[in-house]
């Protein structure tokens, strides 16, 4: 999908309107500066939050009823619960969308936005798909021919923001943090599609949801990916590699981007002058620019359907772990309209 692909130059940025004010909005709001989009409105479940963002970046405060909002583009950074009805109502008035990981909180949910989204003007933001150190990986990975081996690690310490520790936000580290090293997993495995997952869930005494888990994605042609997720390190470490019979690749994501290709260093893409690097880096600023492409008639390169890909994936897991690691096939087959808190714990 992302592999040897060198997009033509973008058109006009979109003008945005944010549906949410949090900490990841303020990150995008970032990435539209750099990426020469303007933010004409901010929604947000806290009208005082709303108005300070709007405030900060010269737009108008408003509800999400009022959405769009006279803008081209919607990104959707509210809690998951929300991401169903704010893509839909986008969608329905007309304009593009860029919704936050996880797609949704069910696959219900899931599926409900992949019907609306006939002309494919949902793009699922799953940053890391967009960033430059992942398009040299990909392209590394594609030149290895079958992989042997894959392993991904998302290892951070226990967010302090946000309602990530409540079972309504829908699951814990895995369904939140794991989306990234399964979206990257699907990515490196191109056309090899997964058939099943087991997966050990656990969490710690003073919380309810998971903060560590290993997940076992296995591929139809016999790869086994291996993902490690967690909420419990003192230091964030985001790494992966992959192997074949004709090499090895490895690469870390943060907290500084290196590549290596059969033990050797790769020269990594450096950001422009001027930006901020860790924006430019995990892939935000480019994620930004894809929704002017797919507004001219580009096609989408990672859709609601990849989205829903990824949440068929964390459901299979959390259902293997509340039934003592078994193997769950994939697609998924158990109840759709369930979180994967809900499919792990109820």
């Amino acid at each position: 999908m992302f592999r040897s692909r060198k997009p033509p130059p973008a058109p006009k940025p979109p003008t945005l309107a944010l549906a949410g004010a949090g900490v990841i909005a303020v990150v995008h709001g970032l990435a539209a500066e750099a990426a020469g989009s303007r933010i004409v409105a901010v929604a947000s479940r806290s009208p005082q939050r709303a108005a300070e963002f709007a405030g900060r970046v010269d737009a108008r405060s408003c509800s999400f009823d009022d959405l769009p909002a006279g803008a081209e583009a919607v990104i959707v950074c509210t809690p998951p619960s929300h991401h169903c009805e704010q893509t839909l109502a986008a969608l329905a008035a007309g304009a593009l969308v860029l919704v936050e990981k996880p797609l949704a909180t069910t696959l219900a949910e899931a599926d409900a936005i992949v019907a609306a989204d006939v002309s494919g003007h949902v793009l699922y933001a799953e940053n890391q798909a967009f960033a430059p150190v992942i398009a040299q990986v990909l392209n590394l990975i594609s030149d290895l021919g079958p992989l042997g081996y894959l392993e991904l690690r998302t290892l951070s310490p226990r967010p302090t923001w946000g309602d990530f520790l409540n079972p309504d936000w829908g699951g814990g580290a895995l369904f939140d943090l794991g989306a990234h090293p399964i979206a990257l997993a699907l990515l490196a495995a191109g056309e090899d599609e997964p058939v099943g997952v087991t997966a050990t869930i656990t969490s710690s005494d003073d919380i309810e949801v998971d903060d560590w888990a290993e997940v076992m994605l296995e591929f139809r042609s016999g790869l086994t990916a291996r993902i490690e997720v967690s909420w419990r390190n003192t230091e964030t470490v985001w790494d992966l590699q992959a192997s074949s019979a004709t090499g090895v690749v490895r690469a870390e994501l943060m907290p500084e981007p290196a590549i290596e290709h059969n033990g050797d260093p790769v020269a990594v893409a450096a950001a422009p002058e001027g930006s901020d690097p860790r924006i430019h880096n995990l892939g935000y600023v480019e994620q930004i620019r894809w929704l002017a492409r797919i507004g001219a008639g580009e096609t989408n390169p990672l859709d609601a359907d990849f989205g829903r890909r990824v949440l068929d994936v964390i459901c299979g897991a959390y259902t293997s772990a509340r039934n003592n690691s078994s193997a769950e096939s994939l697609p998924f087959a158990g109840q759709r309209d369930r979180s994967p808190h809900e499919l792990w714990k109820n």
